[in-house]
């Protein structure tokens, strides 16, 4: 098989680091894991240290003063290429864990579907109330945006990947600018696929079911700013396709039908109000077959009602950093429109 450099860029992962780098060390496709500590205050740094001592193929990197027009992971993540040497590179967050025969799936379908690109949507580790309502609500929404169908055709415009496990041939991501080429980037996996299919090459997205997992948010302040930064973008990055998306997730009718209920009271008002609960109930299907396509639990219907309120709370909370220009991840401060 052809060999693989990974290449994760790690700021603060303290929590996460150890288990990634020895899931990838444990797959023979993998030739060498480059790893950039992008100025991490934590333990970050002294847990990779520990873990070269008995992973040969592990190299560190240490990044220096993010410069002007970059952000912090791209940037990162292009010192990383550059030292790679294999003739694929595999981009992978510090918080995925890679499970076994992982990269033997990814280089067999890149052959197989004949792409340059190969990316996998990992299963979602869930442990507290809001990650089990947001997170499946989140990514059933994007399900719709992001079909992986349209994704993989050849002739259809739509181009995306996920960061968390993003394979792609050497010579094609230098042949796209690599990294450099979305350097301000928020969405740099999304901005990478795009180029990547403007250019001709072949995507292949997919669930990664099997093939990676990740927990990404450790804490509902970690969720709220990561699903802040990203979702504006992913739903299309105009104030319009925010608020649209607000009405269509959210079930006003049922509020509608439950709040004009209560207070008509009398014959027309409880039929108003029954009303809103068979709406509701609809409602609460339709989100389980929604699960089910997308590969979660139906128990998950559970959280609906505590989901759609938090989707659109982040949606409009997206809406609004971008419209005051600027964003915080990490530690940093990027302004929005950043070249």
């Amino acid at each position: 098989m052809p060999q693989i450099s990974a290449i994760i860029p790690a700021r603060d992962e303290e929590d996460n680091i150890e288990a990634s780098v020895a899931s990838l060390a444990a797959l023979p496709e993998i030739s060498e894991i480059i790893v950039i500590n992008d100025q991490s205050t934590d333990r970050t740094g002294e847990i990779l240290a520990r873990a070269s001592k008995t992973i040969p193929q592990l190299r560190i990197l240490e990044s220096a003063a993010l410069p002007p027009g970059w952000i912090g992971k791209n940037h990162a993540a292009w010192l990383g290429a550059q030292a790679a040497k294999c003739e694929w590179l595999l981009f992978s967050d510090a918080d995925t864990v890679h499970l076994s025969g992982a990269a033997h799936r990814a280089l067999e379908d890149a052959r197989a579907f004949d792409a340059a690109l190969v990316s996998y949507s990992p299963e979602q580790i869930m442990r507290s109330f809001t990650e089990c309502a947001l997170i499946p609500f989140v990514y059933c929404r994007l399900s719709r945006k992001f079909d992986f169908a349209r994704v993989n055709d050849a002739s259809a415009s739509d181009a995306a990947a996920n960061g968390q496990f993003l394979l792609i041939r050497h010579a094609a991501y230098e042949k796209i600018g690599g990294h450099r080429a979305v350097a301000g980037a928020i969405l740099e996996d999304v901005a990478l696929a795009r180029r990547a299919k403007q250019a001709g090459f072949r995507l292949h997205f997919a669930s990664g079911q099997g093939i990676a997992r990740t927990r990404m948010y450790r804490s509902f302040a970690a969720m709220w700013e990561g699903w802040t930064k990203n979702l504006y973008l992913l739903l299309g990055g105009t104030p319009g396709g925010a608020l649209k998306e607000i009405l269509l997730a959210f079930p006003w009718p049922v509020i509608i039908l439950l709040v004009v209920g209560f207070v008509l009271q009398g014959v027309v008002g409880y039929s108003l109000a029954a009303l809103g609960i068979i709406w509701s109930a609809g409602c609460h299907v339709a989100y389980a077959r929604e699960l089910r396509r997308n590969r979660y639990s139906a128990r998950l219907i559970l959280y609906y009602v505590p989901g759609v309120c938090l989707y659109a709370a982040v949606v409009a909370a997206s809406a609004w950093n971008y419209r005051r220009g600027k964003i915080v991840w990490k530690g940093r401060e990027y302004p929005v429109g950043m070249p």
